[in-house]
């Protein structure tokens, strides 16, 4: 499959990757389990949270979309964030994360 622009994913993992950003950005119980997903792989240490368990909690196309990323995750050769993203992580931030947020904002 050919890669695509940013992080160098492949259109496959790009477009679960989108769906995956489209979900995150509702406000449903599915949603927080995909944003759970998302900002536990842009900073763990300070936005983690994703419990395996929760892959029985959404439904089928998401958990696979999860699975799609995560399988190009594990064949990159050094960690990879989807920088070119930031301004709808950073809007997941704010939605899932809102003390995270206040606090980085506050010493920026």
């Amino acid at each position: 499959m050919s890669e695509a622009s940013g992080s160098g994913m492949d259109l496959e993992t790009r477009f679960a990757f989108e769906r995956l950003l489209d979900v995150a950005r509702s406000d449903t119980g599915q949603a927080k389990r995909v944003a759970d997903f998302i900002l536990a792989w842009w900073n763990q240490a300070s936005l983690g949270r994703f419990d395996l368990t929760d892959l029985f909690a959404v439904e089928r196309e998401l958990a696979e979309a999860m699975a799609t990323v995560f399988s190009w995750l594990a064949r990159q050769p050094e960690a990879v964030y989807p920088t070119e993203y930031r301004a709808e992580i950073e809007a997941l931030i704010q939605a899932w994360r809102p003390d995270v947020w206040k606090a980085s904002t506050q010493s920026a």
